[in-house]
């Protein structure tokens, strides 16, 4: 077995271990709102759930040479943003939303997305995801790189409303088929659901 300390490699080899190895990763499509009323939209993979009680999710983002990306800005001036989970169905145009644009341009117009509405908070979310979660930022955590440049926002989100497809909700459950999730792996590469299996836990 190969053995490695990464203070012995540069950060860039160590980014390759960890998104290679840390697979699959779900992926989080958050829209937030500018102080200039930007929609603005961008996929994290770098996300999961923090708690239940209260339902709190994470998302790192990271930083650009230490300044803020739009979506960890806007969410800490506003104080919310809207979770979308990625699927199949508009995989291609939340890769789009990936793309580099000032902060005065809206990436859900650059991808052809549709706003809609949220019911609690007043940044919008996207018609096409079958699930979306808004959300209050409960905590903004600067982490990593130096003391007075970090390298990354880890924003706690508390989830103020569940929007969920009719499709994809029964009986108080997810339908993963119906849901179609994609999962992100490394490079450009994505993956999809895949075979699903049961295994019994010990009481």
């Amino acid at each position: 077995m190969i053995s490695i300390d990464p203070s012995d490699q540069s950060d860039r080899d160590n980014y390759k271990l960890l998104i290679g190895s840390i697979i699959p990763r779900p992926v989080a499509f958050v829209t937030t709102l500018s102080n200039q009323g930007v929609l603005n939209a961008a996929p994290y993979s770098y996300f999961n759930i923090v708690t239940t009680d209260p339902p709190l999710i994470s998302i790192s983002v990271q930083r650009k040479n230490g300044v803020q990306k739009d979506t960890a800005r806007n969410a800490v001036e506003v104080g919310e943003f809207v979770v979308h989970i990625s699927d199949e169905s508009y995989i291609q145009q939340i890769n789009e939303t990936a793309a580099s644009l000032p902060p005065d341009q809206s990436e859900v117009l650059l991808a052809g997305l549709t706003p809609v509405a949220s019911d609690k908070i007043a940044v919008p979310g996207i018609a096409e995801a079958s699930i979306r979660m808004e959300c209050l930022l409960e905590h903004c955590i600067p982490l990593g790189g130096t003391k007075d440049s970090p390298s990354t926002d880890l924003l706690i989100g508390r989830v103020v409303c569940f929007h969920l497809d009719e499709s994809v909700y029964q009986d108080g459950y997810i339908d993963p088929e119906m849901l179609k999730p994609v999962s992100r792996l490394a490079g450009n590469s994505y993956a999809k659901l895949g075979e699903i299996f049961t295994i019994e836990r010990p009481e």
